[in-house]
């Protein structure tokens, strides 16, 4: 602390990202980060973007991202004018906070932006950091989220929730977010869908519609990309300018050469997304159905990742025992009513059948 800080670094509580431990011999399932590695064709990009002498890197990269959105907006049936690209898809969330979430009603007072109270720990950041008034709404007893709640609260300026939730992994249907959009037209609506790719509906069909509307998405999760730091926005053009009107008087060059080249690459191997987004689905119901048989509670997921709780043990010393095995998962304290399940990414079949193995050996040892 120091008495050269801004008055606003006193009251931010930084979000805390998982942990990147440089261990040897590492099974790490605890950050959601994709099992396989980014398609042959990204790699093809950026070795093409460095050129024999990469003397490319001397230079700016394109502000307005121009190959990567047209690609975007070709993928989701949009205008380039409808995509908005930063630096993963935090920093997008980030320009969204700031343009789009901070209302406030005829007599000046604040109108708050609604999200669960166990959902992506980042938002309540970024509203302390943006001065965002924020009011959280409970998930249902199975960690279930239900918009007819965020349409009974009358006064709120905007919503956010990610589509999966996370840490939850349970996603909700198109049907409900069309719903929502439908009956709260006078509120910004935001969906974050950094996992739809793995089983949920995605709202990026109903942006057409809805002026309202504000799809995220990432290249960490599903494209493989977390090492890139790539992700977007989808909304009508009057949405967009004011994210890149932030943008603009933030940074106006967040990606740079090679994390455009292999975004547009990514995008257009269609083939490879679909297998490898098909195998971590795959493996994602295999382990499910084993920690069932080894009695734990799995909430049904639509992401990269499980949720889980044993009834006979914490979830602090499940994490601390499969440590002790070289495995690293995820384990939230806060809030407290999540604080027995442990959220374990989908990793290889192999990285999936170890973190069994260790839990069969731990379980049948009491830990």
């Amino acid at each position: 602390m120091s008495r050269y800080w801004s008055a606003v670094v006193h009251q931010l509580k930084p979000y805390v990202p998982g942990e990147q431990p440089k261990l040897a011999n590492l099974i790490k399932l605890n950050t959601n980060e994709n099992p396989y590695p980014p398609s042959p064709q990204v790699l093809a990009a950026i070795q093409a973007e460095l050129g024999d002498d990469a003397s490319r890197l001397r230079l700016y990269p394109d502000p307005g991202a121009t190959g990567l959105r047209a690609t975007l907006a070709r993928q989701h049936g949009l205008q380039p004018a409808q995509v908005f690209v930063g630096n993963g898809s935090d920093e997008v969330l980030a320009h969204i906070f700031l343009a789009l979430l901070k209302h406030e009603d005829a007599a000046g007072q604040p109108r708050p932006l609604l999200f669960p109270d166990v959902t992506y720990s980042f938002y309540p950041t970024y509203c302390l950091l943006y001065g965002v008034t924020a009011r959280t709404l409970a998930l249902d007893e199975q960690l279930g989220l239900h918009l007819d709640d965020y349409i009974a609260q009358a006064d709120a300026g905007a919503v956010i929730f990610p589509n999966p939730n996370a840490p939850t992994g349970r996603g909700v249907p198109l049907a409900d977010v069309e719903r929502l959009l439908l009956a709260r037209p006078d509120m910004v609506v935001v969906v974050d869908e950094a996992y739809v790719d793995f089983g949920a509906e995605s709202a990026a069909t109903l942006v057409d519609r809805f002026p309202n509307l504000v799809v995220v998405h990432t290249f960490s999760k599903s494209r493989s990309l977390a090492g890139m730091r790539v992700g977007y926005a989808l909304a009508q053009v009057p949405l967009i300018e004011a994210l890149e009107r932030v943008k603009d008087s933030f940074n106006s060059y967040p990606l740079d050469r090679l994390a455009l080249a292999a975004a547009q690459a990514a995008v257009e191997d269609e083939a490879y997304f679909e297998q490898t987004r098909q195998a971590v689905m795959r493996s994602r119901d295999w382990l499910g159905t084993e920690l069932t048989k080894l009695g734990f509670e799995v909430l049904p997921s639509q992401a990269n990742f499980v949720f889980a709780r044993h009834p006979q043990h914490s979830g602090a010393a499940l994490q601390q025992v499969l440590r002790e095995h070289a495995i690293i998962v995820r384990h939230f304290r806060q809030p407290e009513r999540i604080a027995p399940y442990l959220r374990i990414t989908i990793g290889t079949d192999a990285e999936c059948q170890a973190l069994v193995q260790a839990l069969v050996a731990a379980l049948k040892g009491s830990l």
